[in-house]
């Protein structure tokens, strides 16, 4: 259930990231670009922190963790990566 919690932040998070792009691509015309990559690497940094508090406090291993934090972190920025090259 938090997969599916967090992967539904992330795409709020896109989301919200893509709308800041809309808002300032008239006066800033790399705007598109800059929120992709700046969705992603806070992506990335959210992502490795829920790793980081999973490990010690479920008492799972990385290597039990490490698969979910590529989902987690790989769907939603898979998905900013396909909505920038195909329809921004």
């Amino acid at each position: 259930m938090r997969t599916v919690l967090f992967l539904a932040v992330g795409f709020l998070l896109l989301a919200a990231f893509l709308l800041l792009a809309r808002l300032f691509s008239a006066d800033y015309p790399s705007a598109k670009y800059a929120a992709t990559v700046a969705f992603i690497v806070c992506w990335l940094l959210i992502s490795a922190f829920n790793l980081w508090v999973g490990v010690p406090k479920n008492g799972y291993t990385v290597a039990d963790e490490l698969p979910i934090f590529i989902l987690i972190f790989a769907v939603p920025a898979a998905v900013a990566v396909i909505l920038k090259w195909r329809l921004l």
